[in-house]
């Protein structure tokens, strides 16, 4: 009898690259086109992993509609705009993450994925810009799903794979990830390297601190846990 498969996804920024500096510069970029005081740095980190039209909402409540919209183009226009002068650089590699992800992906039964507030646009350029292009075979975008923590894309990444909720693990750095992974009856694993504090990850079953620690994490997952 063969061995289910199992599924491991990750988020994006915060968790597998490092695109804090340039998030900050797209917010400025845009808030200022639109004639507004862009956010603190802590303020938009707070809101990394949301879907851009929440998290819009969530940084300039008062603000109308159309003037949400207006911050929305302008952060994926200046976004797009850095992608282009910096190539990868601009979101790097945290240090670990190629190492594991390859390690992962050859390893028999499991399958990686991704359920990121990232558009498809900038995720699949962000892989080639990596070179990742072979490593996930489920991609969960901000397009296709209400905003996290709506378990829509854990759902539906199961679904395509054919993975049960006891064989699905959800790894992230915010809140909204945990929260995620909880209302999809999926195992969530915090990181602690990413953009939320520690104790934002509060419904996290497992906490790591490095990939180092996250491949040990994983493999007790299913060799201890799931015995």
């Amino acid at each position: 009898m063969s061995a289910p498969l199992r599924l491991i996804l990750f988020d994006v920024d915060g968790t597998l690259v490092d695109s804090q500096a340039t998030i900050f510069a797209a917010m400025r970029a845009a808030f200022s086109a639109a004639g507004l005081e862009t956010p603190t740095r802590p303020a938009l980190l707070s809101g990394v992993g949301l879907s851009l039209p929440v998290l819009m909402k969530m940084l300039v409540p008062e603000a109308d509609e159309r003037t949400q919209d207006q911050l929305v183009t302008g952060y994926k226009e200046a976004y797009h705009d850095l992608r282009l002068t910096q190539g990868a650089a601009h979101s790097p590699l945290y240090p670990g993450a190629r190492g594991l992800l390859e390690q992962l992906s050859e390893t028999p039964d499991v399958l990686l994925g991704v359920a990121t507030g990232k558009s498809k646009r900038g995720l699949d350029q962000l892989i080639e810009a990596h070179g990742l292009e072979r490593m996930f075979v489920t991609r969960q975008v901000a397009d296709h799903h209400p905003s996290k923590p709506h378990p829509s894309m854990i759902d539906t990444a199961r679904s395509e794979i054919g993975a049960s909720q006891g064989d699905t693990v959800m790894i992230g750095d915010t809140s909204f990830d945990m929260q995620m992974a909880e209302a999809a009856g999926v195992a969530g694993i915090g990181v602690t390297w990413g953009y939320h504090p520690r104790d934002a990850l509060g419904s996290a079953q497992h906490m790591v601190e490095d990939f180092a620690q996250l491949a040990g994490v994983l493999n007790k997952f299913w060799t201890v846990d799931h015995e």
